[in-house]
């Protein structure tokens, strides 16, 4: 069976969970303006190495190895500075919430199939997978072992704030629902304040999909972005 983007879908929609569990969303400011500038090459890459995300308020959901697609691992790998941030974002946010990861590391060759999916669709557009060009000093975020895809949990639930994963509509856009008031707006606002108190950079086209350390993060900070491809643990 050919896998097919948004499938499956492991979420369910933030304001039905909520109602169900009888909870509210922590307060959380507006966002703030947000921007997808130039990205700098990576000139000076930091050896780092790469782990398993590990914790007990992080579901791994391992969407494209679910979706059957062909070059996905089962495992969910990190640079070590970046899990060990992600942990901070799980331990800091309040009881009955949680991290749902999609996605984390991603090998070039699921890159570079997911991107010829893409192209092959005329319903996907190529801007949902980044151009999966060899050059070490311009990486794919996901390859570099500094990019995420997460949502929130609660009581273990993942949540689809607005939309799902890899959503193609405008509703995807970060700041998308910003002017709409209800739980899938605050479900975002939480997500964003929780992963940006622990340095993460959001790409404003996915309000999923989070940066550190990688060329992205590096044009929105004003640093220099610390790493190149990265390649699994032996």
């Amino acid at each position: 069976m050919t896998p097919r983007f948004n499938e499956p879908c492991l979420t369910r929609p933030a304001p039905q969970v909520l109602t169900e569990h009888g909870a509210e969303v922590p307060e959380a400011r507006p966002l703030p303006s947000l921007s997808d500038p130039d990205t700098p090459p990576v000139t000076h890459p930091v050896d780092e190495a790469m782990v398993e995300v590990s914790h007990e308020r992080i579901l791994l959901l391992h969407n494209y190895r679910k979706a059957g697609w062909t070059n996905a691992r089962d495992r969910c790998l990190l640079r070590r500075s970046v899990a060990g941030r992600l942990v901070d974002v799980a331990d800091a946010l309040p009881d009955n919430w949680g991290l749902a990861v999609f996605d984390a590391w991603r090998p070039l060759d699921l890159q570079i199939e997911l991107y010829e999916a893409a192209v092959a669709d005329p319903a996907v557009p190529t801007w949902l997978f980044a151009e999966p060009g060899r050059d070490p000093q311009q990486p794919p975020p996901h390859l570099t072992g500094g990019a995420v895809d997460l949502t929130l949990t609660h009581d273990g639930v993942a949540l689809a704030p607005g939309t799902g994963f890899d959503d193609m509509s405008p509703l995807a856009g970060s700041s998308a629902l910003e002017d709409v008031s209800g739980p899938d707006r605050d479900v975002r606002r939480l997500l964003f304040w929780s992963m940006n108190a622990a340095g993460f950079v959001v790409f404003e086209g996915e309000w999923w999909h989070f940066e550190y350390g990688t060329r992205r993060w590096g044009a929105i900070t004003g640093k220099i972005p610390l790493f190149g491809p990265a390649e699994p643990p032996t």
